[in-house]
């Protein structure tokens, strides 16, 4: 089962953004509601993550997200998370997501979500969504959708997302989503662990994999993985800068600056906010366009304009 989606037909793949006129790429941006109004996650986890957070700009339509970047001169890859067999909520559809994502190709990039526990359902749904709508990659949250990403049940999704050529984005470390609730809502934090993406990038060398957030309590983990295995790349999202573990700065100011990437957690945190604290960051200036903008480029194989 699946939200409704907007009926429109697969739209060919958008064209590349034109990369010279941005200010940066945010690599992490949730998609919370569709069209019709359908959230992204059920009501008592919707209302337990607006608790934890307590801040943030309020669910909006890829139109405003859309404008909402365009304003700052930021690309943003958008993306929603299905966890239906773990939660028993339909996901916003991904189709909906990357049609609309198209009619702002200039700003935005479509990632899609497909529940891993589908198996090779899940493969032939990654290969039609690149095919058919655009999509540029893959977001999987291990905790709310109750897998290890090591799990072999994954693999199907993994080999046609490698044969693609697109990302696989991974949430890593704590989550804010069942934070406080009785529980946690039945949300494990074990699933994600970053060590397990070293399984990953081993059996999977030519996928581009993205381990988002710092990985608290696993920084050193994330670091390890991401320094030993070419493919492995970090995101900065969900939590601000001047939180940031030291050793995940040192080395991002240093052996890792090649491999960190930008990214928000919007609307939860919003790249205002980020890119504020941002500032405050003792980093070297060659490292700051390549943290803003320019890993983005490589890691999401987007043409240099």
């Amino acid at each position: 089962m699946s939200a409704p989606d907007s009926g429109r037909a697969g739209t060919s793949p958008a064209p590349s953004i034109d990369v010279s006129g941005l200010v940066a790429i945010d690599v992490h941006v949730h998609a919370e509601i569709s069209a019709c109004g359908h959230p992204s996650l059920p009501p008592a986890l919707e209302a337990g993550k607006a608790a934890y957070f307590k801040a943030g700009a309020p669910q909006a339509a890829i139109g405003d997200i859309a404008a909402y970047y365009r304003e700052r001169r930021i690309a943003a890859v958008v993306f929603t998370v299905d966890a239906e067999s773990a939660t028993g909520h339909p996901p916003i559809s991904n189709e909906e997501i990357a049609a609309d994502c198209a009619q702002h190709a200039d700003i935005l990039l479509p990632f899609a979500s497909i529940d891993p526990h589908r198996g090779r359902a899940a493969a032939r749904d990654a290969r039609r969504l690149v095919e058919d709508y655009g999509v540029r990659g893959f977001k999987f949250h291990p905790s709310l959708q109750a897998f290890f990403p090591s799990d072999r049940l994954a693999y199907p999704l993994y080999d046609a997302i490698q044969e693609l050529g697109v990302p696989a984005l991974f949430h890593s470390g704590q989550t804010g989503i069942g934070a406080g609730l009785r529980g946690g809502r039945g949300i494990r934090l074990k699933y994600s662990n970053p060590m397990e993406l070293d399984d990953v990038a081993v059996d999977f060398p030519d996928l581009t994999i993205i381990c988002a957030h710092p990985s608290v309590p696993w920084q050193d983990e994330a670091l390890s993985v991401a320094t030993h295995k070419p493919n492995v790349f970090i995101d900065l999202s969900g939590w601000s800068p001047k939180y940031f573990p030291p050793q995940l700065v040192r080395q991002a100011n240093s052996l890792l600056k090649h491999k960190v990437l930008f990214g928000s957690d919007y609307p939860v945190i919003t790249p205002d906010r980020w890119l504020a604290d941002f500032g405050q960051l003792d980093l070297k200036p060659e490292v700051r366009p390549l943290i803003l903008k320019d890993n983005a480029v490589r890691a999401l194989g987007l043409a240099l304009n």
